[in-house]
């Protein structure tokens, strides 16, 4: 079941693209938190949402706004390495790898017969509560622009 607003966001604990490791308490220290899941790096949708978000990440700099973002999908720290330096992205990438799907699965967005992570997205607040939560079919580019509203409200 996805989660839903009101409800406590699940701690995580995720390698990022270089290794690092991106937590909960980290990702939501003093600012709101975009979790955006993806199904796979280097498909053609996800890295069109890649793009849309590093331009949403560029925007809320500027406006000195205190939103952070984190993309998770099921691929290795390695596949995400070598995406980010694809895309050329300056966004944390979350490997949901081992155990395989374990973050998406407590969101309620992990889909088991594909091994994939559901096209979804939450907006955390500083205080870990889940301000909007939503998911798309996987062939729908997502507009974040609800999103990023809602994690201004949420500051």
């Amino acid at each position: 079941m996805i989660l839903r607003p009101g409800d406590r966001a699940p701690d995580f604990a995720l390698a990022d693209q270089h290794g690092s490791v991106i937590t909960l308490a980290e990702a939501t220290r003093g600012s709101a938190l975009v979790l955006a899941f993806v199904p796979f790096a280097f498909s053609p949708i996800c890295g069109d949402e890649l793009a849309d978000l590093d331009r949403w990440r560029t925007r809320m700099h500027d406006d000195s706004q205190a939103v952070d973002i984190v993309v998770v999908s099921v691929d290795s720290k390695y596949t995400l390495a070598a995406w980010a330096q694809q895309t050329g992205t300056s966004l944390a990438l979350g490997s949901d790898f081992w155990p395989h799907g374990e973050v998406a699965s407590a969101f309620g967005v992990f889909d088991e017969i594909h091994g994939v992570a559901e096209r979804a997205v939450f907006v955390i607040s500083a205080t870990g509560t889940i301000i909007r939560g939503r998911q798309v079919a996987r062939s729908q580019t997502r507009d974040f622009t609800g999103d990023f509203a809602a994690a201004r409200s949420g500051l």
